[in-house]
């Protein structure tokens, strides 16, 4: 066995070829640190001085040393370590990740990790995500979904989807909503721009200069946007924004209106305005169905361009923004590309035609 002491003696051969190793750029980069490791030792340098030049420790050294001195530059060279042996995912070990990935942790956590369930199983964190990967599992992900409760959910949506696919000729069709108590909010430090690596940063704090309600009708047909900012949500506002929409159209024109089941929605004061005009009729989407209506993809939209990421000094300003992008929108906007894939899915065709005429 060789001491640590021991000194290290090249040959000229020897010396040749760890040389050409160390400025190989090439070979693995652990070969080049050993060369490396031998050529300073061979020189007479302190394990102190190698371990602070080539970053390593004094076992490292004297492990390779003891390597060359039993192998010489063979030793240096050859994979000691031969690897682990890939783990074989047998139909036995995969139905015994996928069962226990279906039950819960029993540590009160809600979902496996893979790391976790790899130790739970004792098998590695690797083998649990191939499984998984090959069964399309991601317990990590979540989605949410509302099944509408309404018994007539079919008849009402075959009534909106009638209007998106074969609105009636000559008639126009509104979606409408409103997105209520928009937060004026206004950062207290600067916003730093993004540059090349970086993102636009925002301050955590904010100042709160109160809320803002914003109503929007979407035109079906032409997919313009006629909006109205308001400080309160109220049938009143709701009211006085139908009588913009329907002076917009021509008198006596056929007018449907697509929209929610909000209680503004309903009121005397709505009903009198339908009284009033008899051209109008409102089509209420089904409970928690507001994907029916196609305004909430405009609000969406309103929502990541202008309102998430905005900083606003006051409900003025908010305002003000909301209006000139609404005006800009407008200026090129196109109708949603509406589709309903299958109309047999709960939703029967003859009634899809049948509220169409």
């Amino acid at each position: 066995m060789p001491f640590r002491g021991e000194p290290i003696i090249l040959t000229p051969e020897e010396q040749q070829e760890l040389q050409q190793v160390c400025l190989s750029r090439s070979l693995p980069a652990g070969d080049v640190f050993r060369a490396r490791l031998i050529l300073m030792l061979a020189a007479g340098r302190s394990y102190a001085e190698i371990r602070d030049q080539l970053d390593t420790t004094a076992p490292t050294i004297s492990l390779w040393k003891e390597r060359f001195l039993a192998h010489r530059v063979a030793g240096l060279m050859e994979e000691r370590h031969p690897g682990q042996k890939p783990t074989v995912i047998t139909p036995e070990l995969q139905a015994k990740i996928l069962e226990a990935t279906r039950r819960k942790p029993k540590d009160g956590s809600t979902q496996w990790s893979c790391r976790k369930l790899a130790r739970h199983l004792g098998v590695s964190k690797d083998t649990v995500h191939r499984v998984w990967k090959i069964a399309g599992l991601r317990p990590h992900r979540l989605e949410r979904y509302m099944a509408s409760d309404d018994p007539d959910f079919e008849s009402k949506a075959a009534a909106i989807i009638g209007l998106y696919l074969n609105p009636p000729q000559h008639a126009a069709v509104f979606c409408v909503d409103e997105k209520s108590a928009i937060q004026v909010l206004d950062r207290l430090d600067p916003v730093l721009p993004m540059s090349p690596g970086r993102a636009e940063r925002h301050g955590f704090e904010y100042y709160r200069h109160g809320t803002l309600s914003l109503y929007a009708a979407l035109d079906v047909k032409s997919g313009k946007v006629h909006g109205k900012t308001a400080a309160r949500h109220t049938s009143e506002e709701f009211v006085d924004f139908l009588e913009q929409v329907v002076a917009q159209c021509p008198a006596g024109q056929e007018i449907h209106i697509i929209l929610d089941n909000l209680s503004a929605h309903k009121t005397k004061q709505v009903r009198t305005f339908l009284e009033e005009h008899g051209n109008v009729r409102l089509h209420f989407t089904p409970t928690y169905s507001s994907w029916l209506n196609q305004v909430e993809i405009w609000f969406a939209r309103i929502e990541r361009e202008v309102i998430a990421r905005g900083v606003f000094t006051s409900v003025k300003d908010l305002a003000r923004k909301l209006m000139r992008y609404i005006r800009a929108y407008s200026r090129v906007a196109k109708p949603f590309r509406w589709k309903y894939r299958d109309v047999r899915h709960r939703i029967h065709a003859k009634e899809l035609s049948a509220t169409s005429h």
